[in-house]
């Protein structure tokens, strides 16, 4: 008699687990296209950041090199804002066209 009891208990028991196994969702990533524009976005802006990082070090390199060849400080100081304020106007225009 205990087997008995044993057995449906045990065989209860898996069929618990297996219809658990089943109604729990699967693990996954849905691939909406709102999640799409949203990477689209970050990818657009990781790019502007980059541009404008680098327009920094081209500045710091072209006021040095001002410098560097006797020129005035205050032009050295004008020449290193252009050239910012271009990689920051290509920045935008970055974000603009995508």
């Amino acid at each position: 008699m205990n087997r008995k009891i044993d057995l449906r208990v045990g065989v209860l028991s898996l069929a618990f687990v297996v219809t658990g196994m089943l109604a729990a969702p699967a693990p996954g990533y849905s691939q909406t296209t709102g999640m799409e524009r949203r990477e689209n976005r970050r990818q657009d802006r990781q790019g502007a950041r980059d541009t404008r990082q680098t327009g920094r070090e081209v500045g710091r390199e072209a006021k040095h090199a001002c410098r560097d060849a006797g020129g005035n400080p205050v032009e050295c100081r004008q020449e290193k804002r252009a050239v910012k304020q271009g990689a920051r106007q290509n920045a935008r225009d970055m974000k603009r066209n995508d």
